[in-house]
């Protein structure tokens, strides 16, 4: 049994690239990469539905730091709210 091989994210764009080129064809495209013409389509497909997310992706991350920024923000603010009802436990013991 052959073992299967993986590809690089890389070479997969560069072969839908070439596919969508429309210079060669599918067959000649994946001959020339040593792929199976139908995974050379599959990369053309997912390469096509994705492309409109590669203009909205800095919007998420930005999104997603701040998030993670304004999550950090809160941690912290939990941790010195859990520090003064140590020290107000301590005092009201005291008294």
């Amino acid at each position: 049994m052959s073992k299967r091989r993986t590809h690089s994210p890389e070479f997969k764009a560069k072969v839908a690239m070439e596919a969508i080129s429309g210079r060669k064809t599918l067959q000649e495209t994946a001959a020339d990469h040593a792929v199976h013409p139908i995974q050379v389509s599959h990369w053309k497909k997912q390469l096509l539905e994705g492309a409109s997310d590669l203009f909205t992706r800095g919007k998420k991350t930005q999104a997603k730091d701040e998030s993670r920024a304004k999550e950090a923000e809160l941690f912290q603010q939990i941790g010195k709210l859990q520090m003064e009802l140590e020290w107000l436990k301590k005092k009201s013991q005291l008294l």
